[in-house]
């Protein structure tokens, strides 16, 4: 699963990317305008592996991840003449949004706009984002009716006539300034959809960029979308903390009277926000979390592991993270009946040990 990071010029975005990813990459108070992407993957923080790995004790332990991607370029046209359609393509695949707002005062660089605005900033991308969404239904639209009036017939014109109303919603939504994430859409309208890239349908995490004693969020912004959500952070600080090792990391928070570091809940905050939920598998070789979405079956969590599970799937064996934990081993959650067999269609739950009996 794969998080753009984006922003205004000026915003942070690579220093956040750099305190989310530990990476180091250069950051510039101004753009060059060249649309670049880098990407790394993260542990997604979860204090239930690092139990179980304690517990087993085994050779690997591997969590649940999250890919960040840094989008530099996106500065180049907004304001001038939008998104260009290069960088629409390349930020199309991503699955969410990382927005970058500014909210802090740096003499030393200048906000592009002459002042430090974050609900004006947020406003403005949310804007770009809206347009380049109603020209892509424009044109589905323009499409669809040169396709009716040529005569199309039977399903072919059923369902032409069926997608047309379909984006006839999601005009009137953004017409309105609603982004599309907000429609009431079906499964099957939602996958059929998904080849038209349309940005406002994605998920956004937007990420305050403070300074230190800064106001809380809601007194700096006001964003109430489905599919959102809204967290703060101090990412020179938080940049600055992740370039150093373990143990000086933890004497500078020590130091400082930092309790806990927003790079940990901005990571989590993105894995939940993508509908996903963790499931584990454990043993002396390896105690692993697997990412799945929310509503997965035992046998998607089968498939997940590996094809063959799904494939020769019989049972899967499940105890909860919690009934594990209690009754301290597997053999003690089976004698405390803690532990039951689940077919194809048992929903998988947050926390759930899975151990998938095939055949093949």
């Amino acid at each position: 699963m794969e998080l753009g990071i984006i922003g205004l010029p000026t915003s942070g975005k690579t220093t956040v990317f750099n305190a989310l990813t530990h990476a180091d990459r250069p950051t510039a108070a101004a753009s060059t305008g060249k649309l670049e992407l880098f990407s790394m993957v993260v542990d997604v923080p979860d204090t239930r592996v690092d139990r179980l790995s304690a517990l087993y004790n085994p050779r690997k332990t591997t969590y649940a991840k999250v890919t960040y991607t840094d989008i530099a370029g996106l500065d180049q046209n907004l304001g001038k003449a939008g998104l260009s359609g290069p960088l629409r393509n390349q930020i199309a695949p991503m699955d969410a949004f990382v927005h970058v707002v500014r909210a802090f005062e740096d003499p030393q660089v200048a906000h592009p706009l002459g002042s430090v605005n974050p609900q004006r900033d947020l406003d403005n991308l949310d804007g770009e984002f809206l347009l380049a969404d109603m020209l892509t239904v424009e044109n589905r639209l323009a499409r669809i009716a040169e396709g009716l009036k040529k005569g199309a017939r039977g399903d072919e014109r059923k369902a032409l006539q069926e997608n047309e109303l379909l984006f006839h919603r999601l005009e009137e939504s953004l017409n309105e300034g609603i982004p599309l994430r907000e429609l009431d859409l079906t499964q099957e309208e939602k996958a059929g959809l998904r080849g038209y890239s349309l940005l406002t349908l994605k998920p956004v995490l937007v990420l305050l960029n403070t300074s230190e004693d800064a106001p809380p969020a809601a007194e700096q912004i006001t964003y109430t979308h489905q599919a959102s959500s809204v967290i703060s952070m101090q990412g020179k600080l938080e940049m600055e903390i992740s370039q150093l090792d373990v143990e000086e990391a933890q004497m500078f928070m020590e130091e400082f009277g930092i309790q806990d570091l927003a790079a940990e809940r901005v990571i989590q905050a993105s894995y939940k926000l993508l509908g996903l939920h963790s499931f584990f598998t454990v043993g002396e070789d390896e105690v692993r979390a697997w990412n799945i979405p929310a509503n997965a079956t035992a046998v998607d969590a089968a498939a997940t592991i590996h094809t063959d599970l799904a494939r020769g799937f019989i049972r899967a064996e499940v105890v909860a993270y919690t009934d594990l934990i209690e009754a301290g081993s597997m053999a003690a959650a089976r004698k405390a009946a803690k532990v039951h067999l689940e077919g194809k269609t048992y929903q998988v739950q947050d926390g759930d040990i899975v151990h998938i009996r095939f055949s093949v």
